[in-house]
């Protein structure tokens, strides 16, 4: 796929919701870069930058912009918006 999203998800070790999460992209065939969150960090601190009020994970970023947490994942993919921001 020429135009396929850069799709990026943060996530802490042991959380339903990132799993949740990245099953659904990964049931789509949608390649993602995850970060590991759970020890804080430089991550921690780049997601709260990047996504300023969002202090939850997953946070899930498609192209740089944040779409939310798992639930926001699943309604935009209930919503049928989902393919299309990944280029499916």
């Amino acid at each position: 796929m020429p135009n396929t999203p850069k799709v990026e998800v943060y996530t802490k070790w042991g959380c339903p919701y990132c799993v949740r999460a990245k099953a659904l992209l990964e049931g789509k065939g949608v390649a993602f870069e995850e970060y590991d969150v759970t020890m804080g960090g430089t991550k921690k601190a780049e997601m709260l930058e990047r996504a300023p009020g969002h202090q939850t994970v997953p946070s899930i970023f498609i192209d740089g912009v944040h779409v939310g947490g798992s639930d926001d994942l699943a309604a935009l993919n209930a919503q049928g918006k989902l393919d299309s921001m990944l280029g499916l």
